[in-house]
């Protein structure tokens, strides 16, 4: 039985009252500009940003397979999604960008993962918990690899 794995990241409602993507700024700033591009003329007037999507999924799935191949946990990675540039927020392939945590969306948060020197996809700082973590602002939730930390 052929069974169809699911995608790694879902639509995000962007039609929603007061939830804001970031739009606008592609082709807007640059149409009325005296110097005509090539894109303002024969390009199109959609833009190269990808909004609406959100990645979670990807995160909780690298974040399982932490200690598996990196080439295996890739190329599973990839298939299932739409472009590959989301599973490089969350993991470093080299040393120097490795970092703690990283950022995901306005209050969540997920551990940095890097591809060891074995080949192997680790977690940056294993002993970060959510305990240790500090929110910006008192008004959102915050979460840590979805564990909620500095609610009210």
């Amino acid at each position: 039985m052929n069974k169809v794995k699911s995608k790694l990241y879902r639509k995000v409602n962007t039609k929603t009252y007061n939830v804001h993507h970031n739009f606008g700024g592609d082709f807007k700033d640059s149409r009325n500009t005296r110097q005509e591009t090539i894109q303002q003329t024969k390009g199109s007037m959609f833009g190269k940003k990808q909004r609406g999507l959100d990645h979670t999924p990807l995160y909780r799935f690298l974040l399982s397979n932490v200690g598996k191949k990196w080439d295996e946990v890739y190329g599973e990675a990839k298939s299932r999604l739409d472009r590959p540039e989301p599973i490089f927020h969350l993991v470093a392939l080299n040393e120097n960008n490795k970092e703690d945590y990283v950022r995901t969306g306005e209050s969540t948060y997920f551990s940095g993962l890097y591809v060891d020197r074995e080949g192997f996809l680790q977690i940056t700082n294993p002993n970060l918990e959510a305990a240790h973590m500090k929110p910006f602002c008192s008004c959102c939730t915050h979460t840590f690899n979805g564990k909620l930390f500095g609610s009210r």
